[in-house]
């Protein structure tokens, strides 16, 4: 019998009697464990030797455990700056104990959390005190996470595992362990005896040029054996959502526009026709930002701007006859929609073509301070649009938004009548989620009322709407939660796999 080199050195090195694993195999013989786990295949295949696999959980530190084994868990550390701070006499300000231990971000959260929960002291109005016999170096949590570090099963209650778990500084994975064990032809055959091959893995030029192809043996290749999983970047689903936005707006004719994304409030709201007393403007609801207020801002404008809110725009203009201030209107902000953008472009001051017919869009950051929950986020993508032309209707609004959602696939847009404050007649736009069957908003738009477009200088209708990029997103992959696709808790298997419409 002949077999290649590194086969007959698996067999060799096999037992019969005993299971040897590849990891065994691979350092008596000294090939890599992958080149013995297709040799041990090729074998069994032959009828040569057998292989058994196990299967076994693992436990291993995430990247966030392993920091906290070399500078220690953040609750330990509160612990030590109390006691260096005399809190096991007195009661030391929060702050200062959390200062004095180096806590930053989420790790004072953690820290605080964990602190008396494993009874290293207390914390009450403000001032924390630790507990003079309390034992940190006796932590089982920290024990464990060190067991782990030296590649040892730590000796922990299951409950400790658990929590370790659910704080997020442990790993579940599951290993695979091959053992390779002699048949009864593979002890005849080398009884027998083997003559070695040389094999070739690959041909070369040289084998081609030469002839020398026609007398090698090559390897065989077994597609079915395990390979580690090789995985490259690619850019993130929201980009490629973004993108092919882009792409679809670019082909239905729109240009698109570009701004800042801190801007007065004159753009953001006043321009809209947003009252400035509106609950949508307070500090519940905007980051306002501790900066000098923006000055250049046409004059005129703000003044043709002011007299809409106090006494309305056009014949049967009524205006909000409430305070208006021209200090709020150039107060800066981070932008809550990117509408502050077409007010610019449609003021002229961003330098646009405004001779109609005309269509702008963008697919830009906005910020809103909203409670975090499936379908809301406090920083999101906002797609940005407007059409400037004559005799325009919802008709031509509704038609839009059915051509541009049909290039994602989606069919079955809703619309409902809704009030806007700048726009008249207004709606929102619903979607079904592909999973759950759930009615999403997806977006809002309207035709700008007089108010809006008069003192910009716009004497012809402009539709415009604000959709969002995220829910777009959701829709066409199948995420639930909109956390999924971006920020701490976003599912990096899912963003692997997600494909964006084409």
């Amino acid at each position: 019998m002949r077999l290649p080199e590194r086969q007959l050195a698996v067999l060799e090195a096999a037992s019969a009697t005993d299971e040897r694993t590849i990891d065994e195999i691979a350092a008596e013989t000294g090939l890599k464990p992958e080149t013995v786990t297709g040799a041990a295949f090729d074998l069994r295949d032959e009828g040569l030797c057998s292989v058994v696999e196990t299967a076994a959980e693992t436990l291993g530190l995430t990247d966030e455990g392993r920091r906290y084994v070399d500078d220690g868990l953040p609750e330990t550390r509160l612990y030590r700056a109390g006691l260096a701070l005399d809190a096991d006499e007195s009661a030391v300000s929060m702050g200062q104990v959390i200062g004095e231990a180096d806590l930053d971000g989420p790790e004072v959260d953690i820290a605080l959390s964990n602190f008396a929960r494993k009874g290293f002291g207390s914390i009450d109005s403000g001032e924390l005190r630790v507990d003079p016999d309390a034992d940190p170096d006796a932590d089982s949590e920290a024990a464990a996470l060190a067991a782990l570090a030296d590649g040892e099963t730590p000796d922990a209650a299951d409950a400790v595992l658990e929590q370790l778990d659910s704080r997020g500084l442990v790993d579940h994975g599951e290993s695979v362990t091959r053992s390779v064990t002699l048949t009864d032809d593979g002890v005849d055959a080398l009884m027998m005896g083997i003559e070695a091959t040389e094999t070739v893995a690959q041909v070369t030029p040289e084998l081609l040029a030469s002839g020398e192809w026609r007398d090698v043996e090559f390897s065989e290749y077994n597609v079915e054996a395990d390979a580690p999983t090789t995985r490259g970047g690619r850019k993130h689903v929201l980009r490629r959502t973004a993108d092919r936005v882009k792409d679809v707006l670019v082909g239905m004719g729109f240009q698109e526009m570009e701004g800042p994304h801190a801007d007065s409030d004159f753009w953001i709201n006043d321009c809209l026709f947003m009252p400035q007393d509106h609950p949508a403007r307070t500090h519940w609801d905007r980051f306002a930002l501790d900066v000098d207020p923006m000055e250049d801002i046409p004059d005129e404008l703000i003044r043709r701007v002011e007299s809409a809110h106090r006494d309305g725009w056009g014949t049967d203009g009524d205006g909000y006859h409430s305070p208006w201030s021209e200090e709020f209107a150039r107060e800066i902000a981070l932008r809550g929609h990117t509408t502050s953008l077409s007010m610019r472009y449609l003021s002229g001051i961003a330098g646009a073509e405004l001779e109609p017919p005309q269509r702008y869009f963008s697919v830009e950051k906005v910020y809103r301070n909203d409670t975090l929950d499936p379908t809301h986020l406090l920083e999101f993508f906002q797609i940005e649009g407007w059409v400037m032309a004559e005799d325009l209707s919802v008709r031509d609004l509704m038609g839009t938004f059915e051509e541009f959602y049909r290039q994602f696939g989606i069919t079955d847009i809703r619309f409902k009548p809704h009030y806007n404050p700048y726009t008249e007649p207004s709606f929102e736009l619903f979607g079904e989620h592909p999973e759950t069957g759930e009615e999403i908003e997806i977006g809002n738009s309207g035709v700008f009322r007089e108010e809006v477009t008069g003192p910009l200088g716009v004497d012809c209708d402009v539709m415009a709407w604000g959709l969002a990029l995220e829910r777009l997103a959701m829709l066409t992959t199948g995420a639930e939660d909109i956390r999924d696709l971006h920020g701490t808790l976003a599912d990096i298997e899912f963003l692997r796999d997600a494909e964006v419409s084409y």
